[in-house]
């Protein structure tokens, strides 16, 4: 059934949902899954991931389905919401249809986005779990990031205490010399702190630690998410947290996580993040949680174990990348499909009225203040405009090889002539597109959607990447920005280009793949920038150095690792009731 989704708050939908939403035990019998691939955690439960990837090895992969976006208002543009909602549609059309989710932050949950649980009668519950931490990986974690800190600057500490003869019998430590003004690595918190962003540390004494410029970052956007999203079991994982370049020594040597000794332990904190988390739309589709948001300055992506788990169990396995196709459909793309030799089958672009108009010139959409009018009237001019940004999307998928479908995340607010400028504009760009009220109907509303993704699955596509494994990493950045964000060309300011020389000039590095970090909110750098912007260079300040993940991360303009808190967050209106434990407020 659908709920009132016009006058109910997500929370509402969500409460009213998990009264019948399935236990552990019946997802097993639902499944087909053994009792021990099954590691129950309250009302909800892992999956032994590799046990049942080894049972059902033999089994053929389902349909692959990616779904992307536009460029977003900063409200969002609901993949989440879309995603659920083919769920849904797919699972009224009869077919045995699962997907994976990434687990959201507490940042953007705390602050003017929301929680990334999807809305109306297209949601992931229950929805309290899924926002508030579910089942621990984040705060694993954070926790195993922050002790790689922990080992690096009381290593710093001890050097400076003690000579190297000291350092051997008292510590049993060989010198590092790390260079305190080459950390790559900073501290993370979950939560969006401007006030982190930069500071001091080991003020006081010489027993109170290594005093030095030091940061914070998102925890989502942390080396070890990108890991998680990536490695294929937990022997992968833990080389991968070995092989964390940490710091470089004084004379440019990598200090890894293998060099400060704190890999395992590490590793000993992630055991159980391996294993994606099992919940279910509101009406009672399966979906694997794992890994996380922020594709502007991570990886973005479900992980390719919840995928394979997925492609193994469901004959339509619906996967989602971060923000516009600019951003996680280009690492979907170009980075996660050539670790995983998964290949998929559609791209979904989700497209909103809202956006589109936006897009084309409308008044500037701030969260957390009320939209414009403009939003919510009819305005065919405006929307017509817009749909060049949906067009450019259209493009880039194109150049994957991948036919998209377009779906248009229809509001309540928005028209039938609106939407009919939409399905024009895109049809003309060689799409299939249809209209999606799932947020309003759930999966009756979505029927539409689902036949359009179940009609192109059946087709053959030619997907390809969009550049060479042997290709330079500068190169590679100046085809991304050509090829995808449509820039005239990239500039490299002298550090950034000077490090870029270093790591293409190493073989160790050849391999790695290239993770753009750019703000989300435009094709370009700067977020204020809106629509298709022509006539601008790409500037490229840094270049992070992921080599656990083997990422190298190439910073466009001044985006911030640490997003900021606004000035009238969410967290302003989350309630708990001392006496059933409930809590209210999240959206």
């Amino acid at each position: 059934m659908a709920y009132d989704a016009v006058n109910m708050a997500d929370w509402q939908i969500s409460d009213a949902a998990e009264e019948n939403m399935p236990t552990p035990e019946q997802w097993q019998e639902k499944l087909g899954l053994q009792k021990d691939e099954m590691l129950p955690m309250g009302r909800l439960a892992k999956i032994d991931f590799l046990k049942v990837i080894d049972r059902l090895k033999d089994k053929p992969d389902g349909k692959y389905i990616e779904v992307t976006a536009i460029t977003p208002t900063p409200l969002g543009e609901g993949k989440s919401t879309t995603s659920c909602g083919l769920m849904e549609g797919l699972g009224l059309r009869g077919v045995n249809v699962g997907g994976a989710l990434r687990q959201p932050s507490g940042g953007p949950t705390m602050n003017v986005k929301g929680t990334a649980a999807g809305g109306g009668n297209s949601l992931l519950i229950p929805m309290t779990e899924f926002s508030l931490g579910l089942t621990g990986d984040i705060n694993d974690i954070m926790n195993a990031h922050n002790l790689a800190m922990v080992a690096m600057t009381a290593r710093m500490q001890h050097e400076r205490n003690y000579n190297d003869e000291q350092l051997a019998r008292l510590t049993g430590m060989r010198r590092l010399d790390i260079d305190p003004t080459r950390v790559e690595m900073g501290w993370i918190i979950d939560f969006c702190a401007q006030a982190l962003r930069n500071i001091v540390i080991g003020l006081g004494g010489r027993y109170d630690g290594f005093t030095m410029q030091s940061k914070f970052g998102i925890a989502v956007g942390s080396e070890l998410m990108a890991i998680l999203a990536v490695a294929t079991d937990l022997a992968d994982l833990k080389e991968r947290i070995n092989n964390i370049t940490v710091a470089f020594s004084k004379d440019g040597k990598p200090v890894t996580c293998r060099d400060l000794e704190v890999g395992n332990a590490m590793a000993a904190f992630m055991r159980n993040t391996i294993n994606p988390t099992l919940m279910c739309t509101a009406e009672y589709n399966p979906c694997f949680v794992h890994a996380g948001p922020f594709a502007n300055i991570a990886v973005g992506q479900s992980s390719i174990i919840a995928d394979r788990i997925g492609l193994k169990l469901f004959d339509y396995h619906v996967t989602e990348s971060g923000f516009a196709a600019d951003i996680g459909f280009e690492k979907f793309w170009n980075v996660k499909c050539r670790f995983s030799g998964l290949k998929p089958h559609v791209s979904v672009l989700t497209s909103t009225i809202r956006a589109l108009k936006m897009h084309g010139g409308g008044p500037q959409v701030v969260a957390g203040k009320p939209m414009d009018e403009a939003y919510t009237k009819e305005n065919l001019e405006l929307v017509e405009k817009g749909c060049a940004n949906m067009v450019h999307m259209i493009g880039v998928i194109r150049k994957a090889g991948i036919n998209p479908v377009v779906c248009i995340n229809r509001f309540y607010t928005d028209t039938d002539a609106e939407c009919a400028v939409v399905r024009k504009a895109a049809e003309a760009a060689g799409a299939r597109c249809a209209e999606s009220k799932h947020w309003e109907k759930g999966g009756e509303g979505a029927l539409e959607f689902a036949d359009a993704v179940i009609e192109a699955c059946d087709e053959e596509n030619n997907f390809d990447f969009l550049y060479p494994l042997d290709m330079k990493l500068r190169d590679r950045v100046e085809t991304i920005a050509k090829e995808v964000y449509g820039a005239d060309g990239v500039d490299w300011e002298p550090d950034a280009n000077a490090k870029a020389e270093m790591l293409e000039n190493d073989p160790k590095y050849a391999d790695f793949a290239t993770m753009m970090v750019k703000s989300h909110l435009s094709l370009t750098h700067d977020p204020v920038r809106k629509g298709v912007p022509k006539g601008w260079r790409l500037p490229i300040r840094d270049v992070l150095i992921y080599s656990g993940a083997k990422f190298l991360c190439p910073c466009a303009g001044t985006i911030s690792l640490m997003p900021g808190t606004s000035s009238n967050p969410a967290f302003r209106r989350i309630d708990v009731d001392p006496a059933s434990g409930k809590v209210t407020g999240l959206f």
